[in-house]
């Protein structure tokens, strides 16, 4: 019988793509919210810092623009730009919201007009976020600490009456707000890594299960090979008292048989007339005359795994060599035929002949012809079944199914 060759798992480790799916995934939305978000913090911040008084040397609104100059861009790259830049674009959004922190006591003479702090301040937690998708959680920490310090220290300046104990107030508020929005993003992203490296381990075991599998599945065809064709080859040949022609051919076929096998196609499945050609070709490597009918039902449509085809054809073959061996009555050889019948999904195949018989019941479990070669295999197959009729005198039918689970 032909073989198959196994397809190897792709190579998992060290694939970039795939063990990084989700944590890209979480950087490119959390830099789309945060760069949105703060464009809009931009835009709501405006009109109250175009009526604060200010040095006149200095200019509040392109102080503003600059602090949240890059968050823009942060969202347009998170969208469509590679996924390393993000980081970049992040750090260098930080780093210029930390420098607008730090001129704001230059920009502003006092935060007046009814406010309690001035923007920086305010919009400490975009600074934290754009750090928290820029750097290591530890480098982040960091940073989130002396932007929170930083953000306290430049609001007292600014901020009429302020004193010592409320800037620890403001100082402490500032590290609660900065720990609670860093730990939103870390978090985040060390679900998504938790995910991948989840992912990557199921698909070796997937890959480990898979590869195991397609060894059982090499070393079944090839133990099936062994008994169907070397073990029979040599039981006829013992038990022949010359060469014949057809134990010439039988060992041919074996022969030809197990070169085969070492260059076998690349298939997953067979249609319906590439599924009848190989039970056909299975059939004539047993009983070369042996006739074949073939019946579709209407519209039928089958898709037969490989697999599937293999244990079909093998059992096939073995009920016909059974046959071949066994059904002859000692005052005529019996007459035998084998039909096949497709279905959209489906598939059976029925051997039948009119020769000795024989009881079910009395054949050994252990017997590999039937119990193993042709019963074992189906039952072992998913979506097989096959069954066994006969009775000393009214002949033999082995009939196979299989179908798919759709």
């Amino acid at each position: 019988m032909s073989g198959v060759a196994v397809a190897s798992a792709p190579a998992l480790v060290g694939d970039t793509e795939l063990a990084r799916a989700a944590n890209d995934q979480i950087l490119r939305r959390l830099g789309i919210v945060i760069g949105i978000g703060a464009m809009l913090v931009m835009a709501l911040e405006l009109p109250a810092v175009l009526v604060q008084p200010v040095n006149p040397t200095m200019w509040p609104e392109l102080h503003l623009m600059a602090a949240y100059a890059l968050f823009a861009p942060l969202a347009i790259v998170s969208a469509r730009g590679p996924v390393a830049a993000i980081g970049r674009v992040a750090a260098a959004a930080a780093l210029c919201y930390f420098a607008a922190t730090l001129v704001t006591p230059l920009v502003y003479s006092v935060i007046d007009i009814g406010s309690f702090a001035s923007w920086p301040y305010r919009g400490l937690a975009l600074g934290v976020l754009a750090a928290g998708l820029a750097w290591p959680r530890g480098i982040a920490a960091g940073f989130a600490v002396v932007l929170a310090v930083a953000t306290s220290v430049s609001n007292t300046l600014v901020v009429p009456d302020g004193s010592g104990w409320a800037a620890v107030g403001d100082v402490t508020r500032a590290l609660g707000v900065a720990a609670l929005f860093l730990w939103c993003v870390v978090y985040a992203r060390s679900s998504a890594e938790r995910v991948d490296r989840e992912a990557v381990q199921q698909r070796l075991r997937a890959a480990t299960v898979a590869a195991t599998a397609a060894r059982e599945r090499e070393s079944a065809r090839f133990a099936a090979l062994i008994h169907d064709g070397v073990l029979s080859t040599l039981l006829e040949a013992s038990r022949a008292e010359r060469s014949s022609p057809v134990l010439r051919d039988q060992a041919a076929r074996t022969l030809d048989q197990l070169e085969h096998s070492r260059s076998a196609p690349e298939l997953d499945h067979f249609d319906a007339v590439a599924t009848v050609e190989f039970l056909r070709d299975a059939v004539r490597e047993v009983g070369p005359d042996l006739p074949v009918q073939v019946s579709s039902h209407s519209g039928a449509d089958l898709c037969l795994p490989i697999e599937a085809a293999q244990v079909l054809g093998a059992a096939l073959a073995e009920a016909v060599r059974n046959s071949l061996r066994h059904a002859d009555l000692t005052t005529r050889q019996a007459a035998r035929g084998v039909s096949v019948t497709v279905a959209t999904g489906g598939i059976r195949v029925v051997l039948s002949d009119d020769g000795a018989g024989f009881d079910p019941a009395r054949v050994p479990a252990d017997r590999m012809g039937i119990a193993g070669s042709i019963l074992g295999r189906m039952r072992a197959l998913a979506g097989g079944a096959a069954f066994v009729e006969s009775a000393p005198g009214a002949g033999t039918v082995v009939t196979l199914v299989w179908a798919s689970d759709g």
